[in-house]
């Protein structure tokens, strides 16, 4: 927003609990430079602001003030991008809509994300400033019809046609001219028939239609931009072809202006030039169709209907007729169109598109099931609890897009760069020209418009403005395959550059409720005789560890009768005439119990931080159960991929110092910080910024979100709590700590492609101006023509889009974390203060 003219927004501000709240707020906003006046109320927790202040700084100082200004995000579907500098000119029309926070533009997905203060731009606004801008633009729908591969496919099928037009037209064209150097022999036979004259009319008739033709998209957006002052791509296409055009014009109509011997037609080049940038533009089409496959795929786990049951009988509605409460029938083998709970039925559903677990799912009345997993045995009807946009798979789609359009840091500097790049490049057109008129041999000075028209050609900065987004797109897009939701963009880049990966304990690295790991049976007494009837006193409790000791036997288990809770100490009832007592050693003791059989047996599990449950039958101590809160199967793989991609490792945990020294033990971890109070969470980690860098903290509790949202990178899993995902910047869909690494390799794996398609488009550039200029000219006697400039430059792009879309194989290959050992070390274990 211009800083000159005054604004009046209106909107919400998040966090305020009361009037000194709403003051603190205001205070913030009064004291921007250019505010004229701001008011917040406490009762609405609304803020009216009037001034000059632009839409950002307001955001910026509410969450100065500790809190947050309420944003929306708007996506819209971009039309005529061609380079970057195309992306810079939206985004800078888009941001100067008068409440707009930020705005991102993606030329490989070709859309563009605006933030913008909640209520204050509706959407036909920021499409009529991309459209004044020159581009065309449309809102992406919540339940649109197509999917960025489907217009990619279009856009495609259209440059496909426009290709083989103007390839059909430029083929005479290039035999006629080029055919006659390469062949000597043709060119005789052309001068000795229809004469050379003829010859160029013919040229310059099917050239005009290749231009007009399917050429005429780079005039009808490039010479618009050019008048604007705001050059682009097409705007050098346009300039070059139309230069080398006019110049083959004059030679064939007005052969009187040119000295003897320097007449020359250029038609091919112009002709060539369309084609192989038209041709470029169709295989990146492709390219980008096969980049956003995997929004296709999410997109297409959503059934187009739904059975809705309506006054006893079944109707298909489409999914945007749907309601929350709406009755829907699931026959076996079909896709579940929203989330919700079974209403009746029951049966299995696959749900491995959310959590990765191939087993299917048992699911019964009063269950939640999640739209887009499918229905194994058995009809459900589900009643929706959540339909359109506020689906999960929905949300998924959603944050998947939003990291495809972000704007990583790394791409700042190519930002700066192509801003002012296609003006210098003009510039450094003109200059070539010249410079040619000037110090060219009398003869060779009418090569002076193949250097400039090469110059323009081969500098159109293609490259440069796919590199970063064709990756993020490809990146993020195989990531989601993957199981893991980069929320964030930038999180891309930001966790590449970790240095520790911090874990919660519970729920993170271990399954997050208590089992029994061991059962240690006194000399003489079987599994099968004891188990059954100590699953039967403790089904009748409701203690904690019940549960899991109850889960301990599987089989037919007999009726506990006169079960008796001794609180803090244990439980004791009759089992088919049999005394059963399950608790602690001393209460055991208390019954007359003597316990010192089982002591030996007590006391390994207390040195494996167990905690120890003991049973007795009638008077006799049977059996000692560990019971502990298990550490996950993937978790020492999931470590050992991570020391063996060099990062140091910790764990942060409220747990006590003999459980953490047990678990740290166990996986290898390389530092832990004990006993940690969950407001103390995001201190340890700042403790391990300042001892190894920048942090990636992994967890899933609702105590873990200061840590997810104080670390450099947040790593929620997905099975976690609704708070601690919101405070990620990463979410791995399914509990398996794997995931992490699995994070890892694709953020280490996407930054090096974008370095890689960065090193290429500024080389290519840096390379191959100079040469096209005619640097190389008066030691070689070589100068690079319009039409090999042209091929180069499409191959650039093709290059960068080629090498990005290597990342859909990124994760693919076996994954060291499946076998790597855990390293049997631990560097420090410490308690917090």
């Amino acid at each position: 927003m211009s800083g000159t003219r005054s604004d009046t927004f209106t909107f919400p501000i998040d966090g305020l609990s009361c009037a000194s709240c709403a003051a603190r707020s205001e205070r913030a906003l009064s004291a921007l430079p250019g505010v004229a006046e701001a008011t917040v109320n406490p009762a609405t927790k609304m803020a009216r602001v009037s001034g000059a202040a632009s839409a950002a700084e307001l955001a910026d100082a509410v969450r100065g003030a500790g809190y947050s200004a309420r944003t929306e995000v708007t996506v819209l579907d971009v039309e005529g991008m061609t380079c970057a500098s195309c992306v810079a000119r939206i985004e800078a029309a888009l941001a100067a809509v008068p409440g707009v926070v930020e705005a991102t533009v993606n030329f490989a997905a070709n859309t563009a994300q605006v933030r913008a203060l909640a209520g204050a731009v509706d959407t036909p606004t920021l499409v009529a400033a991309v459209t004044k801008a020159g581009y065309g633009a449309t809102p992406r729908s919540a339940r649109t019809a197509t999917t960025p591969a489907d217009r990619a496919d279009a856009e495609h099928a259209r440059l496909r046609r426009n290709t083989q037009i103007a390839a059909a037209l430029t083929l005479p064209v290039f035999l006629l001219e080029m055919g006659g150097h390469l062949v000597p022999a043709l060119h005789h036979w052309i001068a000795a028939t229809i004469g050379m004259q003829t010859s160029w009319a013919i040229q310059f008739v099917l050239t005009t239609l290749v231009l007009a033709g399917p050429g005429r998209e780079f005039f009808l957006k490039g010479v618009p931009a050019l008048l604007r002052g705001a050059p682009e791509m097409n705007s050098l296409v346009a300039v070059g072809t139309a230069a080398a055009w006019g110049y083959s014009m004059m030679a064939l109509t007005a052969p009187g202006l040119f000295p003897e011997g320097t007449r020359a037609v250029y038609f091919e080049a112009a002709a060539v030039i369309c084609t192989l940038i038209l041709a470029g533009r169709m295989l990146e089409a492709r390219a980008k169709g096969r980049a956003g496959a995997a929004i296709a795929r999410l997109v297409g786990l959503q059934p187009k209907t739904a059975r809705v049951l309506h006054g006893g009988a079944t109707e298909d509605r489409p999914l945007e007729a749907l309601s929350p409460g709406d009755l829907i029938l699931v026959r076996p083998g079909e896709r579940l169109p929203v989330d919700g709970v079974v209403a009746e039925g029951a049966g299995t559903v696959d749900e491995s598109m959310i959590t990765g677990e191939p087993m299917p799912v048992p699911k019964g009345e009063g269950d939640a099931v999640t739209g887009g997993t499918v229905n194994g045995t058995g009809a459900l009807t589900i009643r929706a609890t959540a339909v359109g946009r506020d689906t999960v798979l929905a949300q998924i789609i959603r944050m998947v897009e939003e990291a495809q359009g972000a704007k990583l840091p790394i791409q700042r500097l190519v930002d700066r760069v192509t801003r002012i790049f296609v003006p210098a490049v003009l510039v450094l057109a003109v200059l070539t020209v010249a410079a040619w008129l000037l110090l060219a041999p009398e003869g060779a000075r009418g090569l002076a418009l193949v250097a400039g028209v090469s110059v323009l050609i081969i500098a159109c900065p293609c490259a440069m403005g796919l590199a970063t987004p064709m990756s993020i797109l490809v990146g993020t897009g195989r990531a989601a395959e993957l199981g893991v939701l980069f929320r964030r963009g930038d999180a891309l880049q930001k966790l590449a550059g970790a240095k520790v990966v911090a874990f919660d304990k519970t729920g993170t690295l271990t399954r997050g409720h208590p089992e029994v790991t061991e059962v240690v049976l006194a000399e003489g007494f079987a599994r099968d005789d004891v188990l059954p009837l100590i699953a039967a006193v403790e089904a009748a409790s409701e203690h904690p560890l019940a549960a899991a000791v109850t889960r301990a036997w599987t089989g037919a288990r007999p009726l506990a009768t006169g079960v008796k809770s001794h609180t803090g100490r244990g439980v004791a009832g009759e089992v088919d005439g049999s005394r059963v007592l399950v608790g602690s050693a001393r209460f055991l003791r208390d019954e007359g119990v003597d316990t010192a059989p089982l002591d030996a047996a007590m006391a390994g599990v207390a040195r494996k931080a167990r905690t120890p449950v003991l049973a007795a039958i009638n008077g006799r101590a049977v059996a000692v159960l560990a019971i502990a809160d298990p550490v996950k199967p993937e978790a020492a793989a999931a470590l050992a991929g991570l020391h063996g991609a060099g990062l140091a490792t910790a764990m942060v945990t409220g747990d006590t110092r003999a459980t953490a020294e047990v678990i740290a033990a166990d996986l290898g971890i390389d530092t832990v910080l004990a006993e940690v109070l969950p407001r103390g969470k995001a201190d340890a980690v700042a403790d391990l910024r300042a001892r190894h860098g920048a942090v990636a903290f992994v967890g899933d509790g609702i105590n873990d979100a200061p840590a997810l949202a104080a670390a450099d990178t947040g790593i929620a899993i997905g099975t976690g709590t609704d708070v601690a995902i919101e405070s990620a910047d990463v979410v791995l869909m399914s509990g398996d700590p794997r995931g992490v690494v699995t994070a890892l390799e694709l953020s280490t794996a996407t930054m090096r492609n974008i370095r890689q398609n960065l090193f290429w488009a500024f080389a290519y550039n840096a390379a191959l101006i100079p040469v096209a200029a005619g640097v190389l000219y008066p030691v070689t006697g070589l100068l690079l023509s319009p039409a090999l400039a042209a091929g180069a430059m499409a191959l650039s792009s093709v290059f960068v889009v080629t090498n990005a879309l290597r990342l859909r194989r990124a994760g693919a290959a076996p994954n060291p974390v499946a076998t790597g050992p855990a390293r049997p070390r631990l560097a420090a274990v410490e308690a917090a203060p």
